[in-house]
Formats: C-alpha cells, sequence, structure tokens
C-alpha cells in the first residue's frame, strides 16, 4: 500500500499513533495528576478547616432545625414545626430581628462615621499626635464586661454623672438603660467609644491616599469637602467596605454588652436561686444570638434554636452580599 492511500494527517506524522505518542499522552496526564494533587494538598489545610468549621456545623443546623431534639434524647422528626413556632408563635423573636438589625444598621454605621472622623482629624495634628492616638486607642483594649459595667454606672439615671453633667447645663436627662426608648442608643454610645480599632484602620488608609491629588486638587480650585468627596473617598472606599461587612458581622454577634447591661441595669445579675430572661428592659436590649442562647442552652429547644441560628445567618449573608454587590454606590463614585 502507498503513501498516496493513507490519510493525509497519517501521512504527514507517521508516528502519531504510534507507541511514543502514547507514552506522550500518558505521561502528560500523570503530570496533570501530580499538579491536581499538589493544588489539593495545599488547599487541605482549608478544606478541612472549611469541613469541620463551616459546613458541618451548617449542615447540622439545618438537620437539627427540622427536628425535636434537647440534647438528652434522640432527635424526633418534627418538619417545619419549628419554623412556624418561631416565626409565628414565639413571642420574642420579632422584636430581637428588629433590635439585631437597628443595631446593624445604626450602630455600625456611628462607629465607621466616628472611626473615619477621628482617623482624619489624627492625621491632620502636627503635634502630640502619637498621645492621641493612644488615648483613643485605649478604650478598644477594655474587656467588653468592664467596659459595659463602666457604662451602665455612667450612666445610671439617678446617680450617674452624665445625667449630674446633662441636668447642670439644662438639658434633659434619659433614663439609659432602664428606657426601651433609650437603651440602643445607650449600646451605641458603648460601641462608638471603643472605635479604637476602626481608627487605626483608617489611619492607614488616609496616610496612603497620594498628597499629589490633594496637591492637583487645590490648584484647581477644590475645597475640601470636594477633595474629601472625589480623593478620599474613592481612594480609602475598600477600606470603608471592610469596615462595614465586619461591623456588620459583628453587630449580629452582638452578645456580651447587651446581656451584661439588661443585667446590671435590672438588678438581678441571674445569681443561684434567680431566674434571668434576657432583653431587659421590655426585650429593648434583647437580640438574636441572646435568643439562641436562651432556646439552646436555658429551655433546651435545639430546634427552635437552630432556626433563629438559621435566620441569623441569613441576614448576615444577604446583608453582606448585598454590600459587595453595591459597594460602589454606598460611598459614591466620586465623579
Amino acid at each position: 500500500m502507498s503513501t498516496d492511500t493513507l490519510p493525509a494527517k497519517e501521512a504527514a506524522s507517521p508516528a502519531a499513533s504510534g507507541p511514543g505518542a502514547a507514552a506522550g499522552r500518558n505521561t502528560l496526564r500523570a503530570r496533570r495528576r501530580l499538579g491536581a494533587l499538589r493544588t489539593l494538598a495545599f488547599m487541605s489545610p482549608w478544606l478541612i478547616g472549611f469541613g469541620f468549621f463551616f459546613a458541618y456545623p451548617l449542615v447540622s443546623t439545618v438537620y437539627f432545625s427540622l427536628m425535636k431534639y434537647d440534647g438528652l434524647n434522640p432527635p424526633v422528626w418534627r418538619g417545619l414545626a419549628n419554623w412556624e413556632y418561631v416565626l409565628t408563635s414565639f413571642p420574642q423573636f420579632w422584636p430581637a430581628l428588629r433590635n439585631t438589625l437597628w443595631l446593624a444598621v445604626v450602630m455600625v454605621s456611628c462607629r465607621v462615621v466616628f472611626g473615619l472622623g477621628v482617623g482624619m482629624l489624627i492625621t491632620k495634628i502636627k503635634t502630640g499626635a502619637g498621645i492621641f492616638r493612644t488615648l483613643f486607642y485605649l478604650p478598644f483594649l477594655a474587656p467588653p464586661v468592664a467596659a459595659t459595667l463602666a457604662f451602665v454606672f455612667l450612666l445610671n439615671p439617678g446617680t450617674g454623672p452624665v445625667n449630674a453633667l446633662l441636668e447642670g447645663i439644662g438639658l434633659p436627662a434619659p433614663a439609659w438603660f432602664t428606657d426601651p426608648a433609650w437603651a440602643k442608643p445607650a449600646l451605641t454610645l458603648l460601641a462608638v467609644w471603643g472605635i479604637g480599632d476602626l481608627m487605626v484602620i483608617f489611619m492607614a488608609a488616609l496616610l496612603d491616599v497620594p498628597k499629589e491629588q490633594y496637591e492637583a486638587a487645590e490648584l484647581d480650585g477644590a475645597g475640601p469637602w470636594q477633595r474629601f468627596r472625589h480623593i478620599t473617598l474613592p481612594n480609602i472606599s475598600p477600606i470603608i467596605l471592610f469596615a462595614v461587612v465586619t461591623g456588620i458581622i459583628g453587630a449580629m454577634q452582638y452578645y456580651t454588652q447587651p446581656i451584661v447591661a439588661s443585667k446590671v441595669a435590672s438588678g438581678n445579675m441571674g445569681g443561684s436561686g434567680q431566674t434571668f430572661v434576657p432583653g431587659y428592659p421590655d426585650d429593648s436590649t434583647l437580640t438574636l444570638p441572646q435568643l439562641v442562647y436562651s432556646l439552646g442552652f436555658s429551655q433546651f429547644n435545639y430546634g427552635a434554636a437552630c432556626v433563629v441560628a438559621l435566620v441569623l445567618f441569613a441576614f448576615s449573608m444577604a446583608f453582606t452580599a448585598l454590600l459587595m454587590r453595591r459597594r460602589g454606590g454606598l460611598i459614591g463614585s466620586g465623579d
């Protein structure tokens, strides 16, 4: 048989289907497998951590939200009964959800605004900047329980120095942690007091903004507001987004400060022989994490606690996805 009768490709490369080509293909497959195994080996610590500390707890939470389970007896299938109970029959769920969302919006906004303001102020100080940085950062180092106790005593409506000062200058003195209308603003004041972490982050971002842009804007006649809007904000926008996202995640996990404040303000520290119901006064300081603890470890209703935990997780993911999607509109385009 002549080569004229063979296909053109085989005639051009007679060794394309020979033993050498097969060996080359096998070597290429082996290299690809080895590369995939190396990638998997490098990713294995993350994969193990993701599986044990995120995927498994999430799947377990979904599973137990459909069960009647008290932690002692075997779980019994209930279907959507736990969801129906929490969403329609449990009276503290909706106040806790409203309080958590209020803190996530108002408290986080105040922390970001004040943290950015203090960071800008300190970057402008020429003398004694280190002293001011230390003074503003120190409150962040205070333990949450100790800081909350101090604020409850400072804002005591009867004997606290804050109300005494307000009355001395002729301003109304709120009841703070004993008034449902002022309990969440008092918690917001506590959170704003400890803005040292955001101050340091914003200072680093502000000092990294190119000075040439400010100089060019000044030559073009831009005022302070125009420079802030068109130069400062666009340059530090990733840091603002980071502060907002982490702040919302922290607000969704807000537990220690409200429960300590409600215990101290109510005079019920939950000692031996005492039963403490969180949320004093009138559920105004009740948050979803407190509800998870109360349902799971006080009432031993793990199914309902898992439902609340999943709602909390869903809102955290929704907030984060919304901010990541609309991060440009959150802080302005700077055009």
